[in-house]
């Protein structure tokens, strides 16, 4: 009788790592689908913008700087701000965005 019940027990062990092994691969699908994917898309549609920027363009840095691109090279941009058309290279990277998008008034 022993022999019966250490064998269900062994069973039931089993069926319970499985279960615990399900719930952590569909934890890790989770976070992918809700956190990595989305800030990937979001990370490739910034790239994308700042490196569709051209000439003319008015932009806002991350620093809130408002200015119009004057040249635009590999990784720098030109940009000319204020009345006094003062002139700023900056990096590529610093762009937070155009100048009167929605997305970027709304971060």
């Amino acid at each position: 009788m022993n022999i019966v019940l250490s064998g269900t027990a062994s069973t039931n062990s089993n069926i319970m790592s499985f279960i615990m092994i399900g719930v952590l691969v569909v934890m890790i699908v989770l976070y992918y689908v809700f956190l990595v994917r989305p800030q990937k898309k979001k990370e490739q549609k910034i790239a994308e913008m700042r490196n569709n920027i051209t000439v003319g363009d008015e932009i806002v840095t991350i620093g809130g700087i408002i200015g119009t691109v004057v040249i635009s090279r590999d990784d720098k941009v030109m940009i000319e701000t204020g009345n006094d058309k003062s002139k700023l290279t900056i990096l590529r990277s610093s762009i937070k965005g155009l100048y009167g998008d929605e997305e970027t008034e709304k971060q």
